[in-house]
């Protein structure tokens, strides 16, 4: 059972809440471009879950199998909270790791990159974090617990993080704040004052922050965001920023060994003949600059629409009991990808995202319709033509708005986002 199937739609009720909230109480914390770009983002990397979840339990199926110390342990609410705690203890270096180590900021900094605190802010991880996390989860198969309860657990122990990524709730009583992470806690881990940098790792339990001499109270009003952060809503862009970085500095680097060890020294180190970082001037709310861009006209509600068709299909993908086999899923992840790219570039008035867009809508169709007629016994005659009938339309629909609105740029003037 993939888990994430099953806490994906609750974690949309629970983002569509907090924009209802700040709608209602006119906290005005979350903007149009960033939640797109963040939300696509999370629509990607859920397609790689799947692979994650094949090498968890191939690898810790493994160990569990030939290395583990003692028997099988018996799962039950004491065993379950003993994992809990294990994955959090855990996950609490790993993240602390995440911020120290050049490759495994690379894999964290995409988290980071967003400039705003919200319920989307928590989807908005990297494909490769994930897959960095479980290179450390191992252990525990050692002990005794089986390879799906611990990716079951991980599982859960992401979606009591995303609670943290909000403004909308104040701090919490003494006792909750003094043992639990809380969203005052993480808001500070995402500051980039100097005051909040690299602090507050927990995710479950802010008390290894206390042990460990990381915990920082929240004081000032925190700036999100990270320095030298990717400038783009492209999730490709997201994604790999810091590694590019990386492979520049590696690329350039005169001696092969730095060419080698610059992915695991700390942040901020340089290959020996490289000139030093320059020195980051501290982010605050007077010199701030936040990314905008501008996009094509009438592009909120094309996006907005576009965001359901892509929900759709991405449940469709990770849904255990979706219709479509394998290699079915990987080309609708492919799909997938296609769009939340193209959102980059409707967002930034990109003139290649234009013809890319039509080109997906047509393609996107064809494969559709074939997965369609391909499983009409599996759905039942009327359902299929149900699902062809709406699937047209609405590419119908999106490749008219397209041509209208954004294919001529001297016709149709682009306009700031709001």
């Amino acid at each position: 059972m993939n888990i994430y199937a099953l806490l994906s739609p609750i974690a949309m009720l629970f983002i569509l809440l907090e924009i209802g909230l700040c709608w209602y109480y006119n906290r005005k914390y979350i903007t149009f471009q960033e939640s797109i770009a963040n939300y696509g983002t999370a629509m990607g990397n859920q397609t790689s879950n799947v692979l994650v979840a094949t090498g968890v339990l191939v690898v810790y199926g493994y160990l569990w199998e030939n290395f583990r110390f003692i028997d099988k342990i018996e799962m039950n609410w004491f065993t379950y909270l003993l994992l809990l705690l294990g994955v959090d203890f855990i996950f609490y270096w790993v993240h602390r790791w995440g911020h120290h180590v050049n490759i495994m900021w690379a894999a964290h900094s995409p988290h980071h990159s967003a400039e705003e605190m919200s319920f989307l802010v928590a989807l908005r991880a990297s494909v490769t974090q994930r897959l960095f996390a479980f290179f450390f989860f191992w252990p525990l198969t050692l002990i005794g617990f089986e390879p799906k309860y611990i990716y079951a657990m991980s599982a859960i122990h992401l979606f009591i993080a995303f609670f943290h990524h909000t403004e909308f709730i104040p701090k919490l009583w003494r006792w909750v704040e003094y043992v639990f992470t809380t969203p005052s806690h993480h808001r500070v881990h995402h500051g980039v004052n100097f005051i909040y940098l690299d602090k507050n790792f927990g995710e479950f339990l802010i008390i290894w922050d206390r042990i460990f001499g990381s915990f920082e109270e929240e004081t000032d009003k925190a700036i999100y965001g990270m320095y030298h952060g990717p400038t783009s809503w492209n999730p490709i862009s997201i994604n790999f920023h810091f590694y590019i970085t990386l492979y520049k500095d590696a690329k350039a680097a005169p001696y092969l060994w730095d060419k080698i060890r610059i992915w695991f020294m700390p942040l901020g180190w340089r290959p020996r003949g490289l000139p030093p970082y320059e020195p980051i001037v501290e982010i605050t709310p007077e010199n701030q600059v936040r990314f905008q861009t501008t996009m094509f006209p009438h592009a909120k509600v094309y996006l907005l629409l576009q965001v359901v068709f892509v929900t759709v299909l991405m449940l469709m993908i990770i849904t255990e009991k979706t219709i479509w086999t394998v290699p079915e899923r990987w080309l609708a992840a492919g799909l997938l990808w296609h769009s939340i790219i193209n959102w980059s570039g409707i967002m930034e008035s990109k003139t290649w995202s234009v013809g890319s867009e039509i080109t997906r809508i047509f393609i996107t169709t064809l494969v559709l319709d074939y997965f369609n007629y391909n499983h009409m016994q599996d759905m039942g005659n009327n359902i299929s033509n149900v699902a062809n009938s709406v699937l047209l339309l609405f590419q119908a629909f999106s490749l008219f708005w397209c041509i209208k609105y954004f294919y001529n740029p001297q016709e149709n003037k682009p306009t700031p986002s709001l």
